[in-house]
């Protein structure tokens, strides 16, 4: 599919028939990459879509190609960029970055004073991230909000998150703050300069939470306690 057949727009009322679908393939997706997404409801996404708090892309045609939508915590001091997916006939078209731009843009508009944060285990999302401005930040810069880090229950690697006092799991956390940031062209720079530490410290991360013996469980302990 060509990059310019593919529509990236707000979601409406009329695509609240795709909040199915699109639960169904996060869910999917998370298992295949064997880690962890917060689960969605179909109506928790219909609900996004009816706020105007969502982004969905489709093709010219009207079929489902990715979605992402915002959530705000502690009373919209942070909000967060979540639920990205993209069906996988349409994955290493460009669609996931033009949907963050998207909503990255959409969450500015609706929340101009919030700092926007986001979770993740993909080293492609944080590309995509430090070209918009994101800088890596410890979880103690993120949300105190327990409705938010409740939402992490149904991930894989919950039992990580509450045994490092949740300041540490499989994702990287970014922050991007409209009050205090460096400019996309900084924050790119430096994800490329890094990319190849980031990339080992995912693999290193999930080698140990992989490996069940007693001495890799102690390496895996270690290595967190940074």
């Amino acid at each position: 599919m060509e990059h310019q057949d593919i529509i990236v727009r707000v979601a409406n009322s009329g695509d609240v028939h795709l909040a199915s679908t699109i639960t169904d393939e996060m869910e999917s997706s998370a298992k295949a990459r064997g880690t962890g997404i917060a689960k969605r409801s179909p109506d928790y996404v219909a609900m996004k879509m009816l706020e105007g708090k969502g982004v969905i892309a489709l093709t010219k045609g009207g079929d489902w190609v990715g979605f992402c939508y915002i959530e705000e915590w502690s009373h919209g001091k942070f909000v967060a960029n979540s639920g990205l997916i993209v069906s996988p006939e349409y994955r290493k078209t460009g669609v996931a970055k033009r949907i963050k731009k998207r909503i990255f843009d959409l969450s500015r508009e609706k929340y101009p004073e919030s700092k926007i944060f986001g979770l993740t285990t993909g080293l492609a999302v944080m590309k995509i991230n430090s070209e918009l401005g994101y800088e890596p930040v410890t979880y103690s810069e993120l949300t105190d909000d327990e409705v938010f880090w409740a939402g992490c229950k149904s991930c894989v690697n919950y039992d990580i998150l509450m045994s490092k006092g949740r300041k540490n799991c499989m994702c990287t956390a970014m922050l991007y703050d409209p009050k205090d940031h460096y400019e996309p062209k900084e924050t790119k720079d430096y994800f490329e300069k890094k990319s190849k530490v980031y990339e080992r410290l995912m693999r290193f991360k999930q080698f140990l939470f992989r490996k069940k013996s007693g001495t890799k469980k102690s390496l895996f302990h270690a290595f967190f306690n940074f």
